[in-house]
């Protein structure tokens, strides 16, 4: 897994990286989590969060809103991106857009909607 990331590393020097959630409770999320905070050290990384029965949504401190295009866009794009995930209870449009909604008071979004992330440090 190391010898993938510093691949990555080699052959893309992206300006913003997305990664899971660093306390996120599935172990392979937070595998990934760690590799990537390990290798790129030096970039801007956005940690996002999944919501699942183990309950491990926290507190971001980086929030994006959310215009109505963008927030149904996402969740179409979520939903149709992990066809495995389909039969899941918790894997529902409803869901989906209750996250959103949830950060866009928060972060008092103007359409309501926002994505949350997790923001550890800020390098410009």
């Amino acid at each position: 897994m190391k010898q993938f990331f510093e691949q990555l590393k080699r052959d893309y020097n992206p300006v913003l990286i997305f990664t899971h959630y660093r306390h996120d409770l599935h172990q392979d999320h937070r595998l990934i989590s760690d590799f990537t905070w390990n290798t790129f050290r030096n970039h801007l990384i956005l940690e996002y969060e999944i919501p699942k029965y183990d309950g491990d949504l926290g507190n971001p401190n980086f929030f994006v809103h959310l215009n109505q295009e963008n927030y149904q866009n996402k969740v179409k794009y979520i939903l149709d991106s992990f066809p495995s995930q389909n039969s899941k209870q918790w894997f529902t449009e409803e869901i989906f857009l209750s996250i959103l909604r949830l950060r866009g008071m928060e972060s008092n979004a103007p359409s309501k909607y926002a994505e949350g992330f997790y923001c550890r440090k800020v390098v410009f």
